[in-house]
């Protein structure tokens, strides 16, 4: 799959989320609720609440929202119920997803996920059974045309971070780096002033699968979609190469 693709269904998916920002925002907050419920209000000593602070930063939730969410999440800790699960399956053709996603009904959530895969002609498998075929790595994606910096210094700014990798594309740079490294590079290279398009922590498939039959497209089109508008759907991840 090339930065190309990458980059574009990423500003595809940014447009998408600007169009549901009110869902965003909430899915958003119960993140920041969860993290801070695990391991309190401190994003320099809790790694998974830096981490939905990046990804919050990046959909442009307004950091007076993020704090408050934060501040609430901290005085209300016993409330907190949500619970984050994941699901692994199959849709048309063997593609295989991952779906995260959190929840205060688990009950509510698999039928829903079950639902969206069997109307899709795909079907929920058991925990592994797909997840072997993906890397966990922190994600990061530049627009070049809203990059002021050259491309070698916003490399070094990177490796020097710790980032594993850095490439080049037609019109964005990637850079990717260890789960536990993403939070450092992402802080120096929003300390050096750069704008990222995304900034995450995500599953990439170690390789990428066609589909060319148009039944099969418009069955995972389906899955996806379904997934999309569910509410307790945090994140999908699938080896296809759209």
């Amino acid at each position: 799959m090339s930065g190309h693709s990458k980059f574009a269904n990423i500003k595809h998916k940014k447009e998408r989320n600007d169009a549901a920002k009110g869902k965003i925002f909430t899915i958003l907050g119960r993140e920041i609720a969860v993290s801070v419920k695990e391991g309190g209000p401190d994003p320099s000593n809790n790694f998974k609440l830096s981490q939905v602070i990046a990804k919050a930063k990046a959909n442009n939730m307004p950091n007076d929202t993020i704090d408050r969410g934060i501040k609430k999440a901290a005085g209300d800790v016993g409330n907190v119920n949500y619970k984050y699960v994941t699901y692994e399956g199959y849709g048309p053709n063997g593609i295989a997803i991952i779906v995260d996603a959190l929840t205060d009904n688990q009950n509510r959530t698999a039928a829903n996920i079950r639902n969206a895969f069997t109307k899709g002609q795909g079907s929920i498998g058991t925990p592994g059974c797909v997840s072997f075929m993906f890397d966990q790595k922190g994600q990061i994606i530049i627009d070049k045309e809203e990059c002021e910096m050259e491309a070698d210094d916003l490399m070094m700014i990177a490796l020097d971070a710790g980032a594993e990798d850095f490439s080049e594309e037609e019109d964005s740079y990637e850079i990717l780096t260890d789960p536990d490294s993403f939070d450092a590079v992402n802080k120096a290279l929003a300390q050096a002033g750069v704008d990222m398009v995304s900034a995450e922590v995500t599953m990439i498939p170690q390789n990428y699968v066609e589909l060319t039959d148009e039944t099969a497209l418009k069955n995972l089109q389906k899955t996806l979609d379904l997934l999309d508008e569910d509410d307790d759907v945090q994140a999908v991840y699938h080896n296809w190469n759209e």
